[in-house]
């Protein structure tokens, strides 16, 4: 199977342009895109999506960002609590 590298598409009055499927697939293209303009054209990447937690410092917790927030307002709460318990 041979794969497409090129694709006539159709740009609106909004310059908005659909990308094949196959293409979107192929380079992980989601709901967000990074485009940068080269010498030679238009590049387009691939954005990471939040829920991919990609970072530098994944690796450095062992919960995710989520999971340490809830714990947070968790204590919080429970602090807030004992505070009104005095008055």
């Amino acid at each position: 199977m041979t794969k497409v590298r090129e694709k006539i598409v159709s740009i609106t009055k909004k310059g908005q342009a659909t990308l094949p499927l196959k293409m979107r697939e192929r380079h992980g293209l989601k709901r967000k895109a990074l485009v940068i303009d080269t010498k030679d054209g238009l590049l387009i990447k691939p954005v990471p999506e939040p829920e991919e937690e990609m970072g530098s410092l994944k690796g450095l917790f062992k919960k995710s960002a989520k999971e340490l927030l809830k714990e947070s307002r968790a204590e919080d709460t429970k602090r807030d609590k004992r505070i009104e318990g005095l008055f």
